[in-house]
């Protein structure tokens, strides 16, 4: 490190090192840098430290520093932030204990062979002792990320298992990492560290950008901590640690919200734990986890597949089957039609499969389940074979089938115009039988209009079920757009904030890519009644509510006891039994053969202004 910039008053400067044009000058004096760093005391350090940290996130794979001892080098930095205060305090050396985690995180992530060397190089010892809290929770965001990635690798993760407080630490940073973000940051503007300000926006933005990236940033930290988790869940002398009951009860609550839709979360962890008879029993056993899976399996969360996998494992084992039957029988069920959901091919056949192999069986799981879900696996059994006659019917035949149908249909349409909305819903199921099994988009709209019927009879579970049935029929999957509105209006009369936004979400999306000739003048619009529902569910859902609420958080007009953001807006809300249910938009899908029914729905002054009518019954197919 002899040769520096004229123009740097450095001596062996980091970045006139990395222009040396001789590979072998440069690769003895970055052992130099690598070695001496943390001895020295120099005003500047964070500059070379911030630099590796973009070369490392930008060029994860390279090996030339991991040779040269860039491993030991940041575990050094991180003992000696944590050891020497005074140190850590000067100048901008604060921010380097974070950088050298991330460091350490990026380059550990992809290569099993990097990983080894972070090990021997003596990295989770500092690790730890960041997890533990020793600095902030920006830190131990960094701190558990890196030993995410080492505990991937079969070559790595004894070494980290072998500090048996990690997995604690862990489960306890996934139950409180929310509230920790809240109160030393979110919550208090004028306290909010400038180092963490800096590093949640780069210096680029405000306040309100502040507040968005501490949101997203403390999502991460629990998702971190719960992928952590996961690599001890997948060996079964870890589970008894793992299936707390205080623990398991809080995993479907740990969604990731909108802000880190890329992480499984808690679904994914409670997948893992579900996968091992011996994580089975524990699940069964807390209340309120097999609802939440299958509000997760009915729902259109990204992660839906990993809900159906646990509720197909609980149903398949006899130790658990008749603890759970009631439950998981009636939502597999509902979703017996889908047939691919994402890279899972053939779904329904599988669902149908564990169905049929559970009524069949013998013994206690059989005996526990009621008559009228006994009934309805019999006649799924027999759609099922009901399709295969189609397949040798002739074509006249089924196409009687289906204007009988059709006929039915109108009937249903003409009961539900003149207020007998009991008497549809029976003429829409009269329809299905009679409906041909391969028509799926007339099927489709049948459960669809089934669902609304139920909404305007106060069943929201019966609407879940028949909207939830017509989404899985539908091609592609979970994307109807009137479905996804009913059932988004179903979930918010059983206060299923998280499930009625991701619906709700998916229904403007969809609405606003139609190719209905109807809605060419309003694509660029979301409906009224979409936006207000979006809104209101996302401060029900919002990620930080219940430290909130703990800790004192706005409360919102007109909804006692929620709480805001702090850059939520003081509208006016209607639950959607007081004014959105039936409001599924028709006029901007093209359907406006029914008049508005007040007797059934009260309908709020802006949606009856803007002529949104309230409860039209779709006939498109």
């Amino acid at each position: 490190m002899d040769k520096v910039s004229p123009d740097c008053p450095y001596p062996g400067c980091f970045f006139c090192v990395m222009k040396e044009g001789n590979p072998s000058k440069r690769r003895a004096s970055l052992l130099k840098f690598f070695r001496e760093l943390p001895s020295q005391d120099d005003d500047g350090q964070v500059l070379p430290i911030s630099g590796l940290w973009n070369t490392a996130m930008a060029h994860p794979n390279d090996p030339e520093f991991i040779e040269l001892g860039i491993f030991e080098c940041m575990a050094a930095l991180i003992w000696k932030g944590l050891k020497n205060r005074r140190w850590l305090s000067h100048d901008q050396n604060i921010y380097i204990p974070y950088y050298a985690a991330h460091i350490i995180g990026s380059y550990t992530m992809n290569m099993e062979e990097f990983a080894e060397m972070a090990v021997h190089a003596g990295v989770i010892p500092a690790l730890v002792e960041l997890l533990r809290g020793r600095l902030t929770w920006v830190e131990q965001r960094v701190a558990v990320r890196a030993l995410g990635h080492l505990a991937t690798y079969a070559a790595t993760f004894p070494a980290v298992a072998s500090h048996g407080e990690i997995l604690e630490l862990s489960m306890q940073l996934a139950m409180s990492s929310l509230e920790i973000v809240y109160t030393h940051f979110y919550q208090y503007v004028d306290r909010r560290l400038s180092y963490h300000c800096d590093l949640l926006t780069r210096g680029m933005g405000g306040v309100e950008m502040e507040s968005r990236k501490a949101e997203e940033w403390a999502s991460q930290l629990q998702c971190w901590s719960l992928q952590l988790i996961n690599c001890f869940a997948f060996k079964p002398e870890f589970l008894p640690t793992i299936c707390k009951p205080e623990f398991l009860v809080k995993l479907p609550g740990m969604w990731g919200g909108l802000v880190n839709e890329n992480s499984p979360a808690g679904i994914g962890l409670l997948r893992t734990i579900c996968h091992h008879k011996l994580g089975r029993g524990p699940v069964t056993g807390c209340p309120g986890i097999i609802d939440a899976l299958c509000n997760i399996a009915r729902s259109s969360d990204d992660w839906q597949y990993m809900a159906i996998d646990c509720l197909l494992w609980l149903l398949q084992d006899p130790s658990t089957s008749h603890k759970v039957s009631d439950k998981v029988v009636p939502a597999l069920i509902d979703l017996a039609e889908i047939t691919t959901l994402g890279d899972h091919k053939k779904l329904g056949d599988s669902i149908i499969n564990v169905l049929e192999e559970f009524i069949q069986s013998p013994g206690a799981g059989r005996s526990s389940i009621s008559g009228r879900a006994k009934e309805e696996i019999e006649e799924l059994l027999a759609s099922r074979q009901r399709l295969k006659w189609e397949k040798g019917m002739p074509k006249e035949d089924l196409h009687i089938k289906h204007a009988a149908a059709l006929v039915v249909k109108l009937e249903g349409n003409s009961l539900f115009s003149s207020g007998d909305i009991s008497g549809a819903a029976s003429k829409y199921s009269e329809a299905l039988a009679l409906c041909p099994m391969r028509s799926k988009k007339e099927r489709v709209v049948l459960y669809s209009n089934r669902a609304q019927c139920h909404l305007l009879l106060q069943q929201p579970l019966a609407a879940i079920s028949d909207a939830t049935r017509a989404l899985c029929l539908h091609n592609p999957v979970n994307r109807h757009a009137r479905s996804l509105w009913r059932r988004a209006q179903a979930y918010d009369m059983l206060g299923l904030a998280k499930e009625s936004l991701l619906d709700a979400i998916l229904f403007i999306n969809e609405f606003s890519q139609s190719t209905d000739p109807d809605l060419s003048l309003r694509q660029n619009k979301v409906p009224d009644y979409a936006e207000r529902l979006v809104k209101k569910q996302m401060r029900a859902a919002w990620l930080f509510r219940e430290a909130a609420i703990k800790h004192g958080g706005v409360q919102c007009e007109g909804d006692a006891g929620d709480v805001c953001g702090q850059d939520s807006d003081d509208s006016e809300w209607e639950t959607a039994s007081e004014s959105d249910v039936g409001n599924d938009g028709k006029d901007e899908l093209g359907d406006d053969d029914f008049e508005r029914k007040d007797r059934h729905t009260k309908a709020s002054k802006k949606d009856i202004k803007h002529g949104y009518n309230l409860q039209l019954i779709e006939d498109e197919a």
